[in-house]
């Protein structure tokens, strides 16, 4: 965003800026409405950076839940940064979201790009299962309880590789490169040493500012989902929801019986009905300026 002049930088020492953004206050509603008007009419570069400098601690939040990637969590905010400042350019004030709302999508999407980019996914395969595997694998492991062991067990990989329709050597390879990178969030900090620098992320106070835009974001993914499912029929929208938008999914065998078809044609019809939800969901993402996920 040419014009700004915000000089911070995590690269100039996480200490420092963890310290230095927490003085940014949050903006109220009525001020950052005006503020984004000002930017949107008039590229008032002011008001454009008084909006990214009250987000940057939504920014080191975001950043510290993809601590797992063996990445300089440094560089991870600095591209969240710039997801940032895109989503105050191109945010529009008048469609009723809150900016932090609307920039957690371009945070988010700046950072997993960069992680994509830095882990040089060529030498892994660009295949969406293993871009799922590697977004979804820390997750899963939570899931699991195996954060904390290290090498997986046996089972451990056969589930993952069976819930990511991925292959178990891709879950070792890709835990292998995972494991261990934790440690970064634990560096010493302070003058005696006495404090990790994932501390200084904290508010003493509720974030309610964060939590609520991410209730506003689940509301909009929600709100794209639902007017998604208007591009399919109601077999799809049946067998779909039955298979993966409920807490007791279906079996393909139950399915197969309620239309007299066999497992097979209805694992086709679930796989064919979310490539359609998936196309229409991004193809509304790209109409409301959100970005697009890999």
């Amino acid at each position: 965003m040419a014009g700004t002049s915000i000089t911070l930088s995590p690269e100039q020492g996480l200490s420092r800026y963890l310290t230095e953004i927490r003085k940014f206050p949050m903006l109220p509603k009525e001020e950052e409405f005006m503020l984004a008007k000002r930017w949107v009419e008039h590229e008032d570069a002011e008001a454009a950076e008084k909006m990214v400098t009250s987000h940057l601690r939504l920014v080191a939040k975001i950043a510290m839940g993809y601590r797992g990637y063996g990445l300089p969590m440094a560089e991870v905010i600095s591209e969240g940064n710039v997801g940032l400042m895109q989503s105050v350019k191109k945010f529009d004030p008048d469609k009723g979201f809150r900016l932090a709302t609307y920039a957690m999508w371009w945070i988010r999407a700046s950072i997993q790009e960069y992680i994509l980019r830095s882990w040089s996914l060529v030498k892994l395969g660009t295949t969406a299962a293993q871009k799922k595997l590697f977004f979804n694998l820390r997750r899963i492991k939570g899931e699991i309880q195996a954060l904390e062991e290290g090498d997986l067990k046996p089972e451990q990989v056969k589930e993952i590789a069976d819930q990511l329709n991925v292959s178990e050597a891709d879950v070792r390879s890709m835990n292998g490169r995972m494991s261990g990178s934790d440690a970064s969030l634990n560096v010493p900090m302070g003058q005696d040493g006495d404090m990790e620098w994932q501390d200084w992320l904290a508010d003493e106070e509720p974030n309610q500012a964060s939590e609520f835009a991410e209730k506003q974001e689940f509301e909009a993914r929600m709100d794209l989902l639902t007017a998604a499912m208007e591009d399919l029929n109601d077999r799809e929208k049946h067998i779909l929801t039955e298979r993966r938008l409920t807490d007791d999914p279906k079996t393909l065998e139950e399915l197969s019986e309620v239309y007299n078809v066999s497992r097979e044609r209805i694992r086709q019809i679930e796989v064919r009905a979310f490539e359609k939800l998936q196309k229409a969901m991004k193809r509304m993402a790209k109409e409301q300026g959100l970005p697009v996920g890999a």
